[in-house]
């Protein structure tokens, strides 16, 4: 799909871009950010007791493991992370937490239940939502989840009965088509538990409790084994997971953070597994997932326009510059309704498509501290 600049209505990467506008800091949290010292065996949290409101968490990795840091409401839904953590690195999460418990977590190797703390938030804040801009961010926000959702749930059905119907050409063709749609509101998806990786888990990602399952699961039985005879029960339970992931996305109250923490974490899934290949690496369908990620992470940042508009308009000029030449570069690959295989193109093409991800991922980093200023 052909993305306008972000003018259009409504229907996450490098180290360089990683750290976010340190100017922001002290506007998004009053008692500056938060030093979390996450290591291989340790996950230290500067303070386990707040004040309602927006906070900034700052992850410094001295581990020789990539990390990521989440905080945790009830039933792990995820109020906010950050992945891809690398040893060395530094990086910034802001989220807003109203009065509550909640855990955090940091995950060495990026797997597991994460090295976890009590976190207890006190108190009232006045919600970003207050502000018109972004409480109408939200809403727009949300309408674009509900139609990405619906038009999932239609694409997973499809794939789902080519799978139990044994179609293995047909399969593999709805495969990423089905995906594109989920790729779009991964963000969101990702909130929910343990349902994000039951749908989209990756082989080496499986443990005992979450078994290797989901798009994946089926995207080796088509391409590597070139069996999904006994595919049938994996289908039936993906379309199951998809339909609740898509039932409590529309359902969800997002704070207008997670649109702006959604819009670089999608970018830095572009960066870290569908260039790499390491998403679909089966199918090499990963372009179709790039390409989903990249139009997921626009839809957020064009609900929030009117509020960048109004904070920082320069930033919004910078960032409708990114988005072109990323719709430039990726264009180079299309071929009728898809794109080409990752396999098929070289180290030099896929160079050009992370150069062009890594400079809009320097602006998007900045849209949380600017939507975060009261």
């Amino acid at each position: 799909m052909r993305r306008t600049p972000l003018i259009l209505a409504l229907v996450t990467v490098s180290a360089v871009a990683a750290c976010g506008d340190k100017s922001d800091d002290t506007a998004a949290s009053a008692g500056g950010p938060i030093a979390v010292k996450a290591s291989d065996t340790a996950c230290e949290v500067g303070k386990n007791t707040l004040d309602a409101g927006t906070h900034v968490f700052q992850i410094a990795n001295s581990g020789n493991k990539v990390t990521e840091f989440y905080v945790y409401a009830a039933g792990d839904r995820v109020m906010g992370e950050v992945e891809n953590i690398t040893p060395g690195l530094s990086r910034e999460l802001r989220v807003e937490l109203p009065a509550g418990t909640y855990q955090t977590a940091c995950k060495p190797g990026m797997i597991g239940a994460g090295i976890r703390a009590d976190l207890t938030v006190s108190g009232s804040a006045a919600p970003l939502t207050e502000d018109a801009a972004l409480a109408q961010a939200t809403e727009s926000y949300s309408r674009y989840i509900t139609s990405q959702s619906e038009a999932l749930v239609e694409k997973t059905t499809d794939f789902v009965t080519a799978v139990k119907g044994g179609d293995i050409e047909k399969s593999k063709t709805l495969f990423p088509i089905a995906r594109t749609y989920y790729e779009r509101i991964e963000p969101v998806a990702e909130i929910f538990g343990d349902l994000d990786p039951k749908i989209d888990g990756r082989e080496d990602d499986a443990t005992a409790e979450l078994p290797f399952s989901g798009f994946h699961k089926i995207e080796k039985d088509l391409w590597a084994t070139k069996d999904i005879s006994k595919d049938g029960p994996v289908a039936d339970q993906l379309l199951t997971d998809v339909k609740e992931v898509v039932a409590k996305a529309k359902a969800e109250k997002l704070s207008p953070l997670q649109l702006a923490n959604g819009a670089k974490e999608l970018l830095d899934e572009v960066a870290n597994s569908k260039i790499t290949g390491e998403e679909d690496r089966y199918s090499h369908t990963d372009l179709w997932d790039f390409a989903a990620n990249v139009d997921g992470s626009q839809a957020a940042v064009a609900a929030l326009r009117p509020a960048l508009e109004q904070r920082n308009p320069d930033l919004v000029k910078q960032i409708d510059t990114a988005f072109t030449n990323v719709d430039n570069e990726l264009a180079k690959y299309r071929v009728g309704d898809g794109w080409k295989y990752q396999n098929e193109l070289s180290q030099t093409e896929l160079k050009g498509l992370s150069d062009v991800i890594n400079a809009l991922a320097e602006p998007i980093s900045k849209i949380a501290g600017v939507i975060a200023q009261k």
